[in-house]
């Protein structure tokens, strides 16, 4: 009794009454949601792919974590919003998380993974294993279409992920300042789905580096998709002629690459002609708005191309796009460079290349919501492997949004809302001889949401026994 006493946690009185709290409510979890998108693990192979990517080289005798059980307890923890392995240590007596496992919830002889062995995965993780994984990503994306598409839209671009300490192949970047690992985060563009990723180094990358991992993902495109039209699309970062090349040598490919503000003796004095044209349309637009009292116009735009051939570009069919904008600030002329012929400038610029700014938001989602720039191992290779749970994450979090969700108020919403609307939802488990009951909250905000996402999968046959 006095344990129970010193155990209890004291609040100010309210309503005339004095309140106490303890921690005996019995099973209870915060996290209900492990379960909802446990609905959507069983709808895909992801996990399995990921599962037959890797060499486990555990004697199978002596281990109580199968390698799938292992992937799918990090996966389900990082979709949750906990982003550290040590999370483990106390989630792994979590009625609702060994539920999601397949694993009985109130069994104390059963439960799931620690910290230390999330360690030791990711110390014997291999650069062949790592590869197929990566292969892997790029299969369950194929697969995700029902028929291949007319076309796809290939999102290429790197993001910092800061490093704090001596993390292997962590560099000093010049460009942010500070010590950091540079993936390569490939998305398509249309749809937002993830085809891949790669752990890099914190150097900026090469054209040959660059191309070498492009020119390995079109060729398992084409395997299964030889007459899709691919658009590959990045920034300046990747208009090298190495890359460009590989785009060129395909022949339902083109790209559209960012070229910058251009430079200021090969680009810039081709926009002069359209910037003064620009500068006088906006001076006369703001005239005509103070006469009549209108809003003033901020900025004014104008489309152009121009001839331009770099020493290094020899046999590329290349076609050299601006945009001549003036504001109020001063001029702002930005460059592309593409394969494609047939469109206008304006509608290359707008339609094609300026929608790239929406592949900020899935990086956002994978590195803020899912916590995939935490690569905090000493190994880069088990920095890897914790950058492709995140990744894993975001797959999962995508197609419950898009299969669960579609049609309701979080269809289009980031994870981190998803996770803190239908995740972290109290409940409290009961286990008989032959059922479980899940008691969720009396008074549910999201009540018939959470109707509508499990009636929604229960109908549909699991893919994989989870």
């Amino acid at each position: 009794m006095t344990k129970f006493t010193q155990e209890q946690l004291r609040f100010h009185p309210s309503t005339g009454k004095t309140i106490r709290a303890d921690f005996n409510g019995g099973e209870l979890s915060s996290d209900f949601g492990a379960l909802l998108l446990r609905e959507s693990m069983l709808q895909s192979d992801l996990i399995s792919r990921l599962t037959d990517a890797i060499n486990d080289r555990r004697h199978q005798s002596y281990i109580d974590h199968s390698l799938k059980d292992l992937l799918v307890q990090r996966v389900l923890q990082m979709a949750c919003g906990y982003e550290d392995s040590n999370d483990s240590n106390f989630l792994r007596k979590d009625p609702m998380f060994k539920l999601a496992a397949g694993r009985p919830p109130l069994d104390d002889d059963k439960h799931l993974a620690s910290a230390p062995t999330f360690t030791r995965l990711g110390q014997s993780m291999t650069r062949s294993d790592i590869y197929r994984m990566a292969e892997a990503f790029v299969h369950h994306f194929i697969s995700s279409y029902e028929r291949p598409p007319a076309a796809i839209i290939i999102d290429l671009d790197h993001t910092p992920a800061i490093t704090h300490g001596g993390q292997q192949l962590n560099l000093f970047n010049a460009k942010y300042q500070d010590y950091c690992y540079l993936p390569l985060l490939i998305f398509e563009g249309l749809s937002g789905k993830l085809i891949t990723a790669v752990l890099r180094p914190g150097k900026t990358p090469t054209g040959k580096e660059n191309a070498a991992i492009l020119k390995r993902l079109i060729q398992l495109l084409r395997k299964r998709w030889p007459k899709t039209h691919l658009l590959v699309r990045g920034d300046s970062h990747f208009a090298q002629p190495e890359l460009m090349r590989i785009v060129q040598d395909d022949p339902n490919s083109d790209y559209v690459l960012g070229k910058g503000a251009g430079h200021k003796t090969a680009l810039r004095p081709k926009a002069r002609a359209l910037l003064d044209e620009a500068h006088q349309a906006l001076k006369i637009k703001t005239g005509l708005a103070k006469l009549n009292n209108m809003v003033e116009p901020d900025r004014l735009r104008l489309y152009g191309e121009t001839e331009y051939q770099a020493g290094s570009w020899k046999g590329l069919d290349t076609r050299i796009i601006y945009k001549a904008e003036v504001n109020q600030q001063g001029e702002n002329p930005r460059f592309i460079v593409t394969s494609i012929k047939e469109a206008s400038a304006e509608a290359i610029y707008e339609d094609l290349y300026s929608p790239r700014g929406q592949d900020e938001n899935f990086i956002k989602y994978l590195k803020n919501d899912l916590s995939g720039d935490r690569l905090s191992d000493q190994s880069f290779l088990a920095n890897h492997l914790r950058m492709f749970y995140a990744c894993a994450a975001y797959v999962l979090h995508y197609e419950f949004r898009t299969q669960a969700l579609k049609g309701t108020e979080l269809e289009k919403a980031q994870p981190s809302t998803v996770i803190m609307k239908l995740c972290k939802i109290a409940v409290r488990v009961v286990e008989y001889k032959d059922r479980i009951k899940l008691h969720l909250p009396s008074r549910s905000p999201f009540e018939t949401l959470l109707r509508h996402v499990t009636e929604s999968f229960y109908p549909m046959p699991a893919r994989r026994s989870g």
